[in-house]
């Protein structure tokens, strides 16, 4: 009984975790622009037109929607200091997410940098996640 609710939460920890990161790029404005486009390019191959962009309202809540994932990540942080329950890895991948969707109008001009810093730590989270899940099966394999 103790073990299916200690691996509940540590599901719900994990789906906190990925909400943050879904909600960091979410907030990007670029982010939400290209998927907006790739949605109208879908949506074209299967003969529906779309005229504007249908996820236009979600750049009004660019700024609430990368907040709450900042404030995610920050409980995820302490949950992981607190009591080492959450993969570092699920949180340099999520952190990464959040510096390359940085949304402020005014930082608009580096988003470059912000994409190009917050890719570089998503994708150490993301290899670190893969070199840990390769050492396991070395172990278990012998």
């Amino acid at each position: 009984m103790e073990d299916k609710k200690t691996h509940l939460k540590d599901r719900l920890v994990g789906a906190t975790g990925s909400i943050s990161g879904i909600a960091s790029i979410l907030g990007s404005w670029q982010v939400c622009h290209s998927v907006c486009l790739g949605l109208i390019a879908l949506l074209s191959v299967m003969g529906i037109v779309v005229t504007g962009m249908p996820l236009y309202f979600l750049t009004t809540v660019a700024i609430p929607l990368w907040t709450v994932a900042v404030v995610l990540l920050l409980v995820t942080f302490g949950l992981y200091v607190k009591k080492k329950c959450i993969s570092k890895n699920l949180i340099l991948f999520n952190s990464g997410l959040i510096i390359a969707g940085v949304p402020f109008q005014a930082v608009q001009g580096f988003s470059a940098v912000f994409w190009t810093v917050g890719g570089l730590v998503a994708a150490t989270g993301i290899a670190l996640f893969v070199k840990d899940r390769l050492q396991k099966r070395r172990i278990a394999h012998g």
